[in-house]
């Protein structure tokens, strides 16, 4: 007998500290010395940790993540090519602050001068790309707005393709995020440029200013960018265990106080919290009953990857359930909302997700409706 109060004892000590554990709160993010910061899931989009995220600042260097982008776009829509020639002009040679040292009127394909803006952060080449794209970098800071507008950006006005400084200038630490997120999706094989610790270009041999390329080998990019109103800025990536964060961090006073900013908030991030795939794009969830059509079931799901970042260790905890539309009804388009599915955690609603069709259904003939509409008749 007392054996076995002794075990009930210990499970009765193991099922506390579980749901301790599953009830543990999750600790405030780091306090960091920054005009404003910002920290996000990549694959989520769930915020993790924020300060002044749509204050207009000025970004500095990281204007270059919009820069390249729009190179990228170009490259993808075949209006160049990487080892495409750009004439470099006068302006380009003559930009001061970082530059991939290019010579007026010599050639330099764009593949180099990519590298050059990415990993040298050269406004020499920023400015030639943004000529060769656009015919002039007015023109093409045009272009950097237009596509802020699209991806909602709604803090962002572009002057120029350095980061130059003018008060007209400005983004946010929420903006830079998205772009970030953008770039690394739509164009794996330019983010790439993003983690190389150095370039040499004629002849000079320049470092990436992101030193957490050194310090922790799951940051695989992204961009640093510095002026005196600016302070000193870092946007950062890694990826540990399929799960990548990105982190922003604005308006730091030194070199030392953004890295250490970056490492403090990512640290946080992947130590409190988990991400999952939920559900695929094309994964069917349900099939029903679809009434008047040329068959008799459509299959439904989600339509599209969903991710969801909840904190660590508490995916079993998580409560699904499916709203359905109770009558469903021939013609439905693919992508069509037919209900949807609720994630629940500890009472708490985390994601809410339509659910649409799978495939298009039309209607079926007239005696198909009309046997239908019997059975509608005694359901």
């Amino acid at each position: 007998m007392k054996l076995i109060s002794f075990f009930l004892s210990i499970l009765a000590v193991l099922f506390s500290a579980s749901s301790w554990a599953a009830a543990k709160p999750i600790p405030d993010p780091p306090t960091l010395k920054a005009s404003s910061y910002f920290l996000v899931d990549f694959d989520s989009g769930r915020v993790l940790a924020e300060k002044n995220p749509d204050d207009h600042v000025e970004p500095a260097s990281i204007t270059k993540l919009m820069t390249a982008y729009l190179v990228d776009k170009a490259i993808a829509d075949g209006d160049v090519s990487l080892d495409e020639m750009v004439t470099i002009s006068e302006k380009a040679w003559r930009m001061k602050g970082s530059k991939m040292f290019v010579e007026v009127g010599k050639q330099v394909t764009v593949e180099e001068l990519l590298k050059g803006l990415i990993i040298q952060s050269g406004n020499d080449a920023s400015v030639a790309l943004a000529e060769h794209i656009a015919g002039s970098e007015s023109a093409f800071a045009g272009y950097m707005n237009h596509q802020a507008q699209l991806l909602g950006m709604t803090n962002t006005n572009f002057v120029n393709a350095t980061g130059w400084p003018d008060e007209n200038h400005y983004s946010s630490a929420r903006d830079i995020a998205t772009l970030t997120r953008v770039i690394i999706r739509e164009f794996p094989e330019s983010y790439r440029y993003y983690k190389e610790r150095e370039y040499t270009f004629n002849k000079i041999r320049q470092f990436n200013r992101n030193r957490l390329l050194w310090r922790d080998e799951t940051v695989d990019g992204v961009k640093t960018g510095h002026t005196e109103a600016a302070g000193f800025c870092l946007v950062a990536s890694a990826e540990r265990d399929e799960m990548r964060l990105i982190s922003v961090v604005l308006g730091t006073d030194s070199d030392k106080a953004r890295t250490q900013s970056s490492q403090s908030l990512l640290n946080y991030g992947f130590r409190f919290y988990e991400t999952h795939k939920l559900y695929r794009d094309d994964e069917v969830l349900k099939t029903a009953r679809i009434w008047y059509g040329d068959q008799e079931e459509v299959s439904m799901g989600v339509g599209r990857d969903i991710y969801i970042t909840i904190p660590r260790g508490r995916y079993r905890d998580l409560d699904a359930s499916m709203e359905i539309d109770r009558e469903i009804s021939a013609p439905v388009t693919r992508g069509q909302q037919l209900g949807q599915v609720n994630i629940k955690l500890d009472e708490e609603l985390i994601l809410s997700e339509g659910i649409v069709a799978m495939q298009a259904v039309g209607e079926g003939s007239l005696i198909d409706r009309a046997l239908d509409s019997i059975k509608l008749m005694f359901r």
